[in-house]
């Protein structure tokens, strides 16, 4: 059976979120934060070379990486739900989409966090130069859903499976404002609307209100 270890409040969500909307038999191991550092625990990095989450077990296989994990588990059971063909006009946007998740949004709001416990003076170049990039991702995102439902287009796709982390949990770690943002929130809504997600949020991470206004 298909084994996901979450690490509670992190990208491993997203993994549950997939399988649930999949509705596809799986193991869920959860682990929490070390109460301290806020960082995972050793049985945890113990798991994969890289130390983080997401981590899944599949038989003899063992993955990690959520992008990649998200790939394995549609190609291997999603039966072509949750994903676009070369063929659909939307096609291009839905791997464009699903790339930004964790090549430029997740980024960026990562060294924003980062820089914001430096104390560092609000005209420090690097740190203008860093907001200024969060501002660009989030400004993209919101002209998109202006226009669209879902980042893909009109279909809900594992491209908003692998956004949604960074609009909401990954607040708790750098609490970005959203308010500039109503297309974003009102996609946001539409997200906690799903019954997988919701699923997903309360088996994952029971003592979290999703953060999602």
């Amino acid at each position: 059976m298909l084994v996901v270890h979450h690490l509670g409040k992190s990208q491993s969500e997203r993994i549950v979120w997939l399988c649930e909307e999949l509705g596809i038999a799986y193991e869920l191991k959860v682990y929490d934060r070390d109460k301290v550092t806020r960082l995972a625990p050793p049985e945890y990095k113990k798991l994969h070379p890289i130390g983080a989450a997401p981590v899944i077990d599949d038989g003899d296989v063992r993955i990690a990486e959520s992008g990649a994990i998200v790939d394995y588990i549609v190609a291997k059971y999603g039966d072509g739900r949750l994903v676009l063909k070369p063929e659909h006009p939307d096609f291009a946007q839905f791997l464009y989409w699903s790339h930004f998740a964790n090549g430029t949004f997740q980024p960026a709001t990562g060294r924003n966090m980062i820089l914001s416990r430096l104390d560092l003076p609000a005209d420090n170049p690097v740190l203008v130069a860093m907001k200024g990039r969060l501002a660009l991702a989030l400004g993209s995102l919101e002209e998109r859903l202006s226009a669209n439902q879902f980042l893909a287009g009109a279909t809900f796709t594992t491209a908003d499976i692998m956004v949604v982390f960074t609009l909401t949990t990954m607040r708790l770690f750098y609490a970005y404002d959203r308010k500039p943002y109503p297309a974003i929130l009102a996609y946001l809504q539409r997200i906690g609307a799903r019954p997988a997600y919701q699923r997903a949020m309360a088996k994952g991470d029971p003592d979290m209100t999703p953060l999602l206004a």
